[in-house]
């Protein structure tokens, strides 16, 4: 058998390395729901805030990511620019270190946009980061499954994101995220700027979220894993292989028990 993280990786191992679909299973990685899920006192929000210099009045829209073509920031940049034209009280967040970090930045200077798109470089502390922010963003161009994505379900945070394969496999648009096409910053500023509007929405969205946030543990994942290397180790050897292929792996595809 095969095991991919993400239903764009579990079609390339079908297609190109010619695996039957039978033996590929989707197995979902995880996040320590206990430091994501978990409530925050409004206090300690308000301190990540202010670490990130969020002022009152301001609607904060971060994204966590790699600054890497795949991610599609520079989409987000110019999102970002026709955002706060239009709501000047809005001030994006781009958390993490990339090798367009010098192109982001003079792309973001060149459309004017000041301290109100601001490069917060590595973070330590993800989930503290993101309990910061009003609104997350996932701008992809293409994806595996991203953990940040998975970070942000569980702290119930509402999403706006693109259509790229790997955010589709756990994301629902209208659910647990709005989704827009890639590549189209225009459609990504329309979506933002309609979450900022209504209150109603990211409240639903946010819901949606935690709730799906928690089929994503990591302790289910590594239970898994630990159920398969130990089929493995009693049937593989004894077996030839055959009888890890004739057993029942279905608890592979389970979400929130092992």
């Amino acid at each position: 058998i095969a095991l991919a993280v993400s239903q764009s990786t579990a079609d390339f191992v079908i297609h190109a390395r010619r695996i039957p679909a039978a033996r590929v299973k989707v197995v979902y990685l995880g996040v320590p729901l206990e430091e994501f899920s978990r409530p925050r006192p409004a206090d300690e929000v308000r301190a990540a805030r202010h670490e990130l210099g969020i002022q009152d009045g301001e609607f904060a829209i971060g994204c966590v990511t790699r600054l890497h073509p795949s991610k599609g920031n520079s989409y987000l940049v110019e999102a970002a620019a026709q955002v706060v034209r239009d709501r000047p009280h809005a001030r994006f967040f781009l958390v993490g270190e990339g090798p367009l970090q010098p192109e982001l930045e003079a792309q973001a200077a060149g459309l004017g946009l000041g301290d109100r798109f601001v490069f917060a470089g590595f973070q330590r502390d993800v989930a503290r980061t993101v309990s910061a922010f009003d609104l997350s963003v996932f701008p992809s161009l293409w994806e595996g499954t991203p953990l940040t994505v998975f970070e942000t379900l569980a702290m119930g945070k509402p999403i706006v994101a693109t259509d790229a394969d790997g955010l589709l496999d756990v994301l629902v648009d209208r659910q647990t995220a709005l989704i827009v096409a890639k590549r189209d910053a225009s459609a990504l500023a329309g979506a933002l700027i309609f979450a900022m509007d209504r209150d109603e929405v990211r409240h639903a969205l946010s819901e949606a979220a935690r709730a799906a946030g928690r089929e994503y543990d990591i302790a289910v994942f590594v239970r898994k894993m630990e159920r398969l290397y130990v089929l493995l180790h009693e049937t593989s050897r004894v077996t030839k292989r055959r009888g890890v292929l004739a057993a029942d792996l279905s608890f592979l595809l389970a979400r929130t028990r092992a």
